[in-house]
């Protein structure tokens, strides 16, 4: 069995954390200022080629290619794969943030050889999602997709970040969640406003959730969101 650190020798170790941290900003922020205007899309490692948010994925980020927007995944198979090879087969940008797990494969082939980049911490991968995406977009997914999700909108409320487009794509698997929000978060409890129900659309059309966004930048500027 491996032996435990003592809180001493973590505490000498914490300095040298702090160096790895940076550099993982550092690094990520000259990288990704170099990829131009890109969407985030989020979903599921686990989803299969022959699922039909699989193929979904897919054709928004295929679309999106073509309004000239590059695609940022976490880099991974499922719906990370689909979005990847959408950009790939529009001829656009292919962006990879792949995070070091002992659990998951590598990152999936269809990602730039230049726009790969790789973290050891969620929360530097996280601001790189955030802050150069002009939008996101929800795929179904499990605890890490809700993780972002959410993170996304409490930024966005608490303008923390710039509002920008936020699309949840499946009415089937976003509904009850949905639900839940709007008559116990919002009516039964008041935890959130009715102006936060607004924050996000939802939607099963690939050709409307693109339209969201080049709708919405037909009017505001394409820039990283510099708050963050």
């Amino acid at each position: 069995m491996k032996k435990k650190k003592s809180w001493a020798e973590l505490r000498a170790e914490s300095s040298w954390r702090m160096f790895k941290i940076m550099s993982e900003f550092v690094d990520g922020f000259e990288k990704m200022e170099q990829f131009g205007p890109c969407i985030s899309i989020f979903g599921s490692a686990r989803t299969k080629p022959d699922n039909k948010y699989y193929k979904l994925a897919e054709v928004i980020a295929e679309k999106l290619a073509a309004e000239g927007y590059g695609t940022i995944t976490g880099g991974g198979p499922g719906i990370m794969e689909a979005g990847n090879k959408g950009a790939k087969k529009g001829k656009g940008k292919s962006v990879g943030l792949h995070i070091e797990l002992h659990h998951e494969q590598d990152w999936n082939a269809f990602i730039d050889a230049d726009k790969l980049l790789i973290f050891k911490y969620f929360f530097a991968r996280k601001v790189m999602f955030i802050r150069y995406a002009q939008a996101f977009v929800f795929m179904p997914g499990g605890f890490g997709t809700m993780d972002e999700s959410f993170e996304v909108l409490t930024l966005i409320q608490t303008n923390k970040v710039d509002r920008v487009p936020v699309i949840f794509i499946g009415t089937d698997y976003w509904k009850g969640l949905m639900d839940w929000m709007k008559e116990v978060m919002l009516k039964k409890e008041g935890n959130i406003s009715a102006k936060d129900m607004k924050l996000f659309h939802i939607t099963d059309d690939p050709t409307k959730a693109v339209k969201i966004i080049t709708d919405f930048y037909k009017k505001e500027v394409l820039r990283p969101n510099l708050k963050l």
